[in-house]
């Protein structure tokens, strides 16, 4: 029926879980990313399978009153934002959608979203940057990657990162130019710098320049830029990395310029933060975040708290300002390091106690022999992936009064949610829909979206249970 770039004039229909346009022919479904509802629009096929296709949109012919003019230059070409040209009220209501129908379509359940938290402003709220480095025929290549694909969109400034963005790549660009220095080529496995990443802690800036060698010429040239550039107080890094792999950093930092960590507090936690530390891109909308998962456990009830899926400790160590006592879990050696210290610091080391491993094997023993002399709550904030089976199948058989779950992606949510609900039923690693799930361990009490990543598809949600 379609072809490979067939061209096409139709309407738009619906929002997918990607923020893209779903255009329908019958049982035939087309996705087009930049699209909104009831948009007329011409597209180009790119890629067409039996049930559906991927298309390019080459014209809006009937704009959707909700379009607005996107503010950056290479809106569309660059793969980090996908809703910049959607007014932020439609944001908000498509990402909502977005999560209501992951419940509907993995798990059979309908729900409500109680509240949605947003942060002050939709640009400059990012305190991280990530660019990668390539060398092309057209020379030194600073900037993201485009869409599903390791080819890099040069750019000299990105208005959801920070202010300082446009200097870290101007010092960068003068540092390897100066320097005869080449971008990564990774056909060939060759060149110098592969990445530059910084992230800003408490007004200073943490640089990490990944290279592909164990040395590279005249670093202290670029010390020399960035201090004339950047007016902050700022550490350099070198990261060595020769593998062949889409992991930006290898193993090995060589600290070149200034401090190893910064100190900081983040509701009234002290803790300190490294080159390796793990911390959300949004500083206002995580302290939110972190505020409601406190605010959604009743320590009279539920004295004791266990935070899987720990990291460096803070939700932990937050947590046990109030509880009797705190558990972290967590599987990265330097994480559990980090965390012991951090508890330490604050004074809290004897209500919390932080063990390294993985959830699965931890979280079924500790939960079983602590519900034994107090009622438990346990925190979840795993990865994109979700939950091990090992870890929903623990919640479902041992004495767990509360969970509240943090989800970066609806689709894995609305999965556990289901098992944990029972309207999803696993069998020999297969999930099927339950529709009689009034044997479940657990019911939704709310839900709460918190919107980390404005003009972005991704999205961020807690959804608290409490068993039946």
């Amino acid at each position: 029926m379609y072809q490979k770039n067939d061209e096409l004039i139709a309407t738009v229909v619906a929002t997918g879980a990607n923020g893209e346009g779903i255009i329908k022919d019958e049982n035939f479904v087309i996705f087009v990313p930049f699209c909104l509802p009831q948009e007329k629009v011409k597209i180009k096929l790119l890629k067409v399978e039996k049930k559906y296709a991927y298309g390019k949109l080459i014209e809006v012919i009937e704009p959707s009153p909700f379009r607005v003019k996107p503010f950056c230059d290479v809106f569309g070409k660059c793969g980090g934002c996908q809703l910049q040209h959607v007014n932020y009220d439609k944001q908000i209501e498509i990402k909502k959608r977005t999560i209501l129908d992951a419940f509907v379509k993995v798990a059979g359940i309908n729900v409500d979203i109680n509240d949605v938290v947003c942060g002050s402003s939709v640009v400059r709220y990012r305190n991280k940057l990530q660019l990668p480095v390539t060398q092309t025929d057209k020379g030194l290549q600073i900037g993201f990657y485009a869409e599903n694909s390791h080819r890099v969109v040069p750019v000299s400034d990105c208005p959801i990162n920070p202010v300082w963005t446009s200097d870290i790549i101007k010092c960068l660009t003068e540092y390897m130019q100066k320097n005869n220095l080449k971008g990564y080529d990774e056909f060939n496995h060759t060149g110098d710098v592969r990445e530059i990443t910084a992230r800003e802690v408490n007004g200073s800036l943490i640089i990490t320049l990944v290279c592909l060698k164990k040395s590279i010429k005249n670093v202290n040239d670029f010390v020399e830029i960035l201090k004339q550039r950047i007016d902050k107080e700022f550490t350099l890094y070198l990261n060595i990395n020769d593998l062949k792999t889409n992991v930006i950093y290898g193993e090995k930092f060589v600290l070149v310029h200034g401090k190893s960590e910064y100190d900081c507090n983040m509701l009234t936690i002290k803790h300190s933060m490294g080159v390796r530390s793990f911390m959300q891109v949004n500083d206002e909308v995580c302290a939110k975040l972190y505020s409601k998962v406190k605010d959604s456990i009743d320590f009279d009830k539920t004295p004791v708290v266990i935070d899987a899926y720990s990291g460096a400790g803070l939700m932990t160590a937050y947590l046990a300002l109030d509880a009797k006592k705190a558990f972290g879990i967590e599987i990265i050696p330097e994480a559990v390091a980090i965390a012991n210290k951090l508890a330490k610091r604050n004074g809290l080391e004897d209500r919390i106690t932080n063990y390294l491993g993985k959830c699965e094997d931890i979280l079924p023993n500790l939960v079983q022999s602590e519900s034994k002399l107090n009622d438990v709550c346990v925190v979840l904030d795993p990865p994109r992936k979700g939950c091990d089976i090992k870890v929903i199948k623990a919640l479902l058989t041992c004495n767990v009064s509360r969970i509240v779950y943090v989800s970066c992606k609806p689709q894995t949510l609305a999965r556990d949610i289901g098992l944990l609900t029972g309207s999803l039923i696993e069998k020999d690693g297969i999930l099927t829909k339950n529709d009689c799930d009034i044997n479940g361990v657990y019911k939704v009490d709310e839900l709460t979206m918190f919107d980390m990543f404005p003009n972005t598809k991704h999205v961020e949600s807690i959804a608290c249970l409490s068993r039946k």
